[in-house]
């Protein structure tokens, strides 16, 4: 999957945003203010790390030995950096979903309520 497909898809989500907070080559989706997905743009191949359920985290680098590692610079329990010219577009997307849905799932209450509200 190339980056700027990735980006789309981030961008595609209710409330993503991106931004670069850490430098200028690291871009960050957020969604209500938290990140969702990180892609480092000056790696080659190109990479992202996505949060994920710590379990099925484990369960998809032992399936994608090499594809999928512990998160760089990330919490290796709860994040996963993809290789993402090695993995099928279809499980990028489901995982950008699975990230993305965990941060929803972990906002507030007013917090999604004001998620729910945007257009």
């Amino acid at each position: 999957m190339h980056v700027e497909a990735f980006r789309e898809y981030c961008l595609s989500k209710k409330g993503a945003t991106e931004g670069f907070p850490f430098d200028r080559d690291t871009l960050v989706f957020k969604v209500m203010g938290k990140m969702f997905a990180i892609v480092p743009l000056e790696r080659i191949p190109p990479q992202a790390n996505l949060k994920c359920d710590p379990e099925r985290a484990l369960e998809l680098r032992e399936t994608f030995d090499g594809k999928i590692l512990p998160g760089y610079h990330t919490s290796k329990v709860h994040w996963n950096t993809l290789y993402m010219e090695q993995l099928p577009e279809s499980l990028i997307l489901e995982l950008i979903d699975h990230s993305y849905e965990l941060i929803v799932a972990s906002l507030t209450k007013k917090a999604r309520r004001a998620l729910e509200d945007q257009e």
